[in-house]
């Protein structure tokens, strides 16, 4: 058995191995189907101060190879969330993390001090990229001062591990991923999803209430996998690679690529078990090249 434990700047995880928001709910509806102790880290779905309705129906699509979404960051807030969904969570023995979005730099300061009292989370994910919050949202993770402000912001007040997840959406991400740890990220997630579109040619409309959504997928890989590796060699801090891994192939091109641990959100809807599957990919992988730690495989791409 090779060593898959992994640490994010504090963050210790069993394997590097974890779930993307948004794909998992609150990892209680998957308990049936793995176990959840067997993931490295869950990142819950994502959390504002204020109660959230989402957006209006249709809000998903399907694409070839991949999906579109346009949920918006639908929840029941954050004060919910510690008083009925913490106590749920918090016993499970794994790193149960807190995606947390907003609408305003006070938004997110005031979310992420509240969970940063929550002793049995021990970190939070970022979400300065999501394409489908009209007000706020993807607008902090475009603009290299937005994302410095509002991390910086978050960095105040919340002391454990700090993921800052970016948006695809930008001419350079490796510009957003510098100025996110300049402000005091300890990591680095990448990529949300790409925002897309789709058209029900019959009827002549747009297929969601929103015209626009997040693109995710199978498709996106190509593009999530330059992403990581362009950020690897750019910043310091460990990165986060999602987008399309479907597999452990696909986990661990990402890890070679760079990054020092994964996510899986798409493939969540198609196989509830892919996390430990991808797990045990990883392991058989690194046994058959003869590598005994997944560590000494981060970046390891010959270019």
């Amino acid at each position: 058995m090779a060593d898959l434990r992994t640490d994010i700047c504090g963050l210790h995880m069993c394997n590097p191995v974890m779930t993307a928001s948004g794909t998992f709910g609150y990892g209680t509806e998957f308990q049936d189907f793995v176990n959840l102790e067997e993931i490295g880290g869950i990142i819950v779905k994502g959390t504002t101060l204020a109660h959230r309705e989402g957006n209006p129906y249709p809000r998903m699509a399907e694409t070839p190879m991949g999906m579109l979404n346009a949920v918006g960051l639908q929840n029941k807030g954050v004060h919910y969330f510690v008083d009925h969904i913490y106590p749920t969570i918090k016993d499970i023995n794994t790193n149960m993390i807190v995606n947390v979005s907003g609408s305003a730099v006070e938004d997110y300061v005031e979310t992420a001090a509240i969970i940063n009292d929550l002793d049995k989370i021990p970190a939070i994910e970022l979400n300065i990229s999501c394409p489908n919050v009209k007000k706020g949202g993807m607008s902090f993770g475009v603009n290299p001062k937005a994302a410095d402000e509002v991390v910086s912001a978050v960095r105040n007040v919340y002391n454990k591990t700090l993921i800052v997840k970016l948006s695809p959406n930008v001419t350079d991400i490796t510009e957003i991923a510098k100025a996110a740890e300049g402000a005091g990220a300890d990591s680095v997630s990448l990529i949300n999803t790409l925002l897309g579109m789709a058209i029900d040619a019959e009827k002549m409309r747009p297929i969601l209430s929103t015209v626009t959504g997040g693109m995710s997928g199978a498709a996106v890989k190509p593009i999530a996998l330059r992403m990581v590796w362009q950020v690897s060699k750019a910043v310091n801090i460990p990165v986060i690679g999602l987008g399309g891994i479907m597999n452990w192939k696909d986990a661990v091109e990402f890890i070679l690529a760079g990054a020092s641990a994964i996510q899986i959100g798409t493939a969540n809807f198609i196989d509830p078990a892919i996390t430990v599957k991808v797990a045990q990919g990883i392991n058989d992988y690194l046994e058959r090249h003869s590598i005994s730690s997944v560590k000494d495989l981060v970046g390891r791409l010959e270019v």
